[in-house]
């Protein structure tokens, strides 16, 4: 605040100057320097006060002590000809009522030295910034190829090339044939995406900034994988940059991040529904501080619910959120309680003192390696818990039960996708028998998610490697995570009860390939900068991860993105026999826990240790 100020001070002293100039002056070259009328020359000083206040206002008045002259253009010339020509009329017409009487060549010399000088002034920043730039640099300068030739891309080649870093722009890239051969602001557009990797070579470049903040994530991706053909380090420009018409367009320059890489389109869910849906109801997260309960409690906040209830075992994550949904809804009931889904008369408690109407059941094991170390903390945990908040639900008249599931519970091999796929049967078991609409919602690895492989891959980067990777070949389903809780709640707004709700995400992305590209986006070379290790297939690790058991079946809903796996035929009775059995050897913690769960998800295949 206090250098606003006194760039403004100095601004206003600088017109002051420029005022009494250009009084003078036009006396000057009338009658000469030393000739000059004092009959002209004495109302000139005499109403100079009264020119200098008009010319501050109308400056202020035009902004013009508030731009950033670093940057100055046309518009701002434009400005300072609008507010000169005013400032001019001005000092006429006071002149003429206050029957000050001045040769009328003054006023046009008048006007002509303010305009010119007061552009001069403002411009010269610029000029001295933009000197010292091409002349006064030391060190290495980053030779910048800029993707793109449209507006944004030309404002922010203007902001780099006058502005403060160490950037050098060297050539422009554009799909538009007819742009090649030509110029933005000196800079040669020299030819399309596919040229990049021939061109960054040529003029060896070190940076690569995507300005085209209106492409598809699928152009972006598209370009990005042309751009990781080179060791230079990819930014890019935001989508929300192309509404930004301002100098602060270089500040919103971020580098690639991994959600650039997503090897799909982000499927957008609406839920226009939604605010009516949790109206006056009271709703609640189980494992609420994770990164899909978290998230989830996010957006069903923001549709101003009676009551959210979160329910977690971990304190830390749960008063994390507790303080951020405090802070950003301080109007909403938000009910933070800890508690392990494991513990029924504690459940029990919650249930009877709150009564939800709509319950999203997110708490879970999921990490697959230690799960198969711990196997029957596994079952305690996702089948156990999942079984009381079952009874719990059917028992208080719960409206909807939405299960948060994963693509591990398809033909698993390990121990954690095959209790999630018990628990999908028992939300399938329960919603026959109960008047609550039970209902799963399967989908893949949460991008950026707590304990995920890019977190741990980005760490492993800035640690300088080397990334560990289990095999070249596996290939995993991504999505985003506000993907995944749009999912989870459009399911709760389609649910009819014994759904199994699977999204459409494309292809699986390589494993492998997604750990090269985060160690380019990090400007790094793979296998020369980063090495990446092969370490052999975890416990129970697939190498590729299916969303929908065949014998299921597919069934189309109005988002043409999601489907409906079709339920299967289950002896309820028998399963909740061999559920309870299950359960009852997983509070033993023997070792015979693998072949009880396989007695009840057929599809298990155990993998030894």
């Amino acid at each position: 605040m206090r250098s606003k100020i006194i760039r403004i001070a100095i601004l206003i002293i600088i017109d002051i100057a420029i005022v009494s100039f250009s009084s003078i002056m036009p006396l000057a070259l009338r009658f000469g320097i030393f000739t000059m009328d004092i009959a002209y020359l004495e109302p000139a000083i005499r109403c100079l006060p009264v020119d200098i206040l008009i010319t501050i206002a109308v400056l202020a008045i035009f902004k013009l002590y508030n731009r950033v002259w670093s940057y100055a253009g046309i518009d701002e010339m434009i400005s300072v000809f609008k507010a000169s020509l005013v400032i001019e009329a001005l000092y006429v017409a006071y002149r003429v009522f206050a029957g000050v009487a001045m040769p009328r060549s003054f006023y046009v010399f008048n006007w002509v030295f303010l305009f010119i000088i007061l552009a001069a002034s403002r411009i010269s920043v610029r000029l001295i910034r933009q000197f010292k730039k091409k002349y006064e640099k030391s060190g290495e300068q980053r030779n910048v190829m800029i993707v793109g030739a449209g507006s944004a891309a030309a404002l922010l080649i203007n902001e780099l090339k006058y502005g403060p870093g160490d950037s050098r722009i060297v050539c422009v890239i554009d799909d538009n044939s007819s742009k090649k051969g030509k110029y933005i602001h000196g800079i040669p557009i020299l030819g399309n995406r596919n040229d990049i990797p021939q061109i960054a070579e040529k003029y060896q470049i070190d940076e690569i900034i995507i300005a085209i903040p209106s492409a598809s994530p699928t152009t972006i991706r598209d370009i990005l994988s042309i751009c990781q053909q080179t060791n230079a380090k990819l930014k890019r420009l935001p989508a929300i940059a192309s509404s930004l018409t301002t100098t602060s367009l270089s500040q919103t320059v971020r580098d690639v991040n991994y959600e650039d890489l997503l090897g799909r389109d982000a499927v957008v869910i609406e839920n226009p529904e939604l605010a009516d849906f949790v109206a006056e109801k009271t709703i609640m997260v189980t494992g609420g501080g994770g990164t899909i309960g978290s998230e989830l409690c996010r957006q069903l906040v923001a549709n101003r619910p009676r009551q959210l209830i979160i329910v977690d075992i971990y304190e830390n994550s749960a008063y994390e959120l507790q303080m951020e949904l405090k802070r950003y809804y301080p109007e909403t009931d938000v009910k933070v309680l800890i508690a392990s889904v494991r513990d029924y008369d504690r459940i029990n408690e919650i249930f009877e003192a709150y009564k939800p109407d709509v319950v999203y059941h997110a708490a879970a094991h999921k990490h697959v390696p230690l799960m198969e170390y711990s196997p029957n903390e596994a079952v305690k945990n996702n089948c156990k818990g999942t079984l009381n908040m079952a009874k719990l639900a059917d028992q208080y008249h719960v409206k909807r039960f939405v299960l948060i599931s994963t693509d591990k519970a398809v033909k698993p091999t390990n121990v954690m996708g095959a209790t999630k796929r018990i628990c999908e049967m028992i939300i399938q078991t329960y919603n026959k028998r109960s008047d609550t609409e039970f209902v799963a919602v399967r989908f893949g690895n949460v991008l950026g998610s707590n304990g995920s492989v890019i977190p741990l891959f980005l760490k492993q980067i800035e640690s300088g490697g080397p990334i560990t990777l289990t095999h070249r070949e596996i290939t995993r389903f991504f999505m985003t995570v506000s993907e995944a809780v749009s999912l989870v709640l459009q399911a709760g707004l389609m649910a009819k009860g014994g759904e199994i709700f699977v999204l459409d995400m494309g292809h699986p992305v390589k494993i492998y390939d997604l750990a090269t590209n985060l160690i380019k986006m990090k400007g790094f070379i793979p296998e020369r900068d980063i090495k990446i290790e092969i370490v052999g297939l975890r416990p129970g690790e697939k190498l590729y991860e299916e969303l929908l058991m065949a014998e299921e079946g597919l069934e189309s809903t109005p988002n043409e993105l999601i489907y409906i796996g079709k339920p299967i035929a289950i002896d309820s009775d028998m399963f909740l026999k061999q559920l309870d059995q299950l359960i009852e050897a997983a509070e033993t913690n023997g070792n015979g826990i693998k072949q009880e769960i396989k007695k009840i998800c057929d599809t298990y295949q155990p993998q030894s240790i």
